[in-house]
């Protein structure tokens, strides 16, 4: 099974390294919209550009292998289970990768553009001091904080799986759940917090999906 998930993994990879360019260019389109098709990206490393390729295809692959790696870890993990105990797992295994997309989603068509509109508010083209401020986001740098988001809140979005599936394994009752809702809705805000650009409207729109996911 081990073997399938890193052939699947690699096939996959090569399948997203020969679209790097045009998959790199989806991932900058938030910030092209942000910044009125005005975005320039640089590289102050001669390799920077050839790695954040790979890193790209590497990500791209990765979420492309996913659904098979997770079936065959299905099939490593299901002769183990009692039929009962398989009917109960398979539809948390269907729901992940629904719900880890909706939050990417969110990430990508929502948060990303308003965060990154707000960052560049802060550009200076020749002040009262005659300085100016430029936004100019490495490719490296810019990859890695939306790699960051997205995951963020595909994770983030995992939060009834990992709630239903604690309370099947009887760590903590539906009883418990609807005692903690306030502490869950200040704890939604936290992590949002944590996880998104020091804006605003990135933490409420992390918040907000978290507290209404937490009551489902």
């Amino acid at each position: 099974r081990l073997l399938r998930c890193v052939i699947y993994f690699a096939v996959a990879f090569g399948l997203a390294f020969s679209k790097a360019g045009p998959i790199f260019d989806f991932l900058v389109q938030p910030l092209v919209d942000a910044s009125g098709n005005s975005a320039r990206l640089i590289y102050t490393k001669l390799y920077e550009a050839f790695f954040t390729e790979i890193r790209v295809a590497a990500f791209a692959g990765f979420c492309m292998a996913f659904p098979f790696i997770a079936n065959e870890l299905w099939r490593f993990v299901a002769p183990g289970l009692y039929r009962r105990e398989q009917r109960a797992l398979l539809p948390f295994l269907l729901a992940t990768p629904v719900l880890f997309t909706a939050g990417a989603a969110l990430a990508y068509y929502g948060v990303m553009p308003a965060a990154f509109r707000f960052f560049l508010t802060f550009q200076q083209i020749g002040g009262g001091n005659g300085v100016t401020r430029e936004a100019l986001p490495a490719m490296g740098e810019y990859l890695d904080l939306v790699m960051s988001l997205i995951l963020a809140f595909g994770i983030a979005f995992l939060l009834p799986v990992l709630l239903m599936l604690l309370e099947r394994a009887g760590i903590i009752t539906r009883t418990q759940l609807v005692a903690g809702r306030r502490y869950a809705a200040v704890g939604s805000f936290v992590v949002a917090a944590v996880l998104t650009p020091p804006d605003l409207w990135s933490q409420v729109a992390l918040a907000i999906p978290l507290i209404l996911l937490y009551e489902l």
